[in-house]
């Protein structure tokens, strides 16, 4: 099962969340879902992420790729080329390029990278 096979929603305490149901109903949550998170919150919270699309499948591959990862570097593509990487370990990098007003992935390489400069986001505003 993955990384999260010993997660147990039991253990969690949320007895100091506060809701706020009428922003919840402005939005569009269900009425049940909004019983559910006034009731038994845990099961409100699952229901919740699933009417807002969260892909638990997605967020499990993205951790199992992740998990284990030391370092992470993003490193813009050449200028005048609307792109970045980012290298795993300095031996597996992932590619996107800008499409329009967001990014899409373009694939991967695995081989020796250069170490990547960690200021990279202090101009940006």
């Amino acid at each position: 099962m993955g990384k999260f096979e010993d997660f147990d929603p039991d253990d969690i305490d949320i007895q100091d969340v506060e809701f706020n149901f009428k922003n919840l109903r402005k939005d569009g949550v269900s009425w049940f879902t909004r019983f559910l998170l006034r009731f038994w919150p845990m099961w409100g919270l699952a229901r919740l992420a699933r009417e807002l699309g969260f892909n638990s499948k997605h967020m499990e591959k993205a951790n199992d790729l992740f998990f284990d990862v030391k370092k992470v570097d993003i490193v813009p593509f050449e200028p005048g080329q609307r792109g970045f990487k980012i290298i795993l370990d300095r031996k597996t990098a992932l590619y996107f390029y800008q499409d329009g007003d967001h990014f899409k992935y373009d694939g991967s390489e695995v081989g020796e990278y250069e170490k990547g400069d960690v200021t990279i986001f202090d101009d940006v505003r």
